[in-house]
């Protein structure tokens, strides 16, 4: 048993409590950018650039970035296992996606919007997967306090000296 979110939270080292808030915003911020585009263009906001199953995976991070950013704040290691996920197959997707202008101009890669960000924050979660996957399934040594137990009442004995009730029985007329 725990004691509730905020005690596994609080358990955690603060690399894991950091790497988690960061997992989360990159994801809600994933969010946006998704649901702008749909608010936008609508279901074929990506019809000029991409192909079907990838219009339908863009799409489709709308539902799945959320979901991922949920599990990974209740610290659920399939929410970490998701990002993995979820981010490898969005950076490989941007990337076929934006090759041909990669390849025209490399230097428009640095700009600080677009293939950059999402592949700066997809070697991220890959890096730091497998660390925070340990950490939450509490193989890491300093993280075994994650799974505190519940305060618990004292069990009730029965014990004939301190029963009540004039048989002893604990009965009463």
């Amino acid at each position: 048993m725990t004691d509730g979110i905020r005690g596994r939270w609080r358990a955690l080292p603060v690399w894991a409590r950091r790497t988690l808030v960061v997992y989360v915003g990159g994801f809600l911020e994933g969010t946006c950018a998704h649901g702008l585009d749909l608010a936008r263009g609508g279901l074929h906001a990506y019809a000029a650039f991409a192909p079907v199953p990838l219009q339908v995976f863009f799409v489709a991070l709308v539902v799945l970035d959320p979901l991922v950013a949920v599990l990974a704040a209740r610290m659920r290691p399939l929410g970490i296992r998701s990002a993995g996920v979820v981010m490898t197959l969005d950076v490989l997707a941007n990337w076929y996606v934006n090759w041909p202008w990669v390849t025209q101009d490399p230097v428009a890669l640095l700009r600080p919007v677009g293939l950059l960000p999402i592949s700066v924050f997809g070697v991220f979660v890959l890096v730091t997967l497998r660390p925070l996957l340990r950490t939450l399934d509490g193989r890491e040594a300093r993280c075994r306090a994650a799974d505190l137990p519940v305060a618990r009442p004292a069990l009730i004995r029965k014990d004939t000296e301190r029963q009540s009730g004039p048989d002893g029985n604990g009965a009463h007329r």
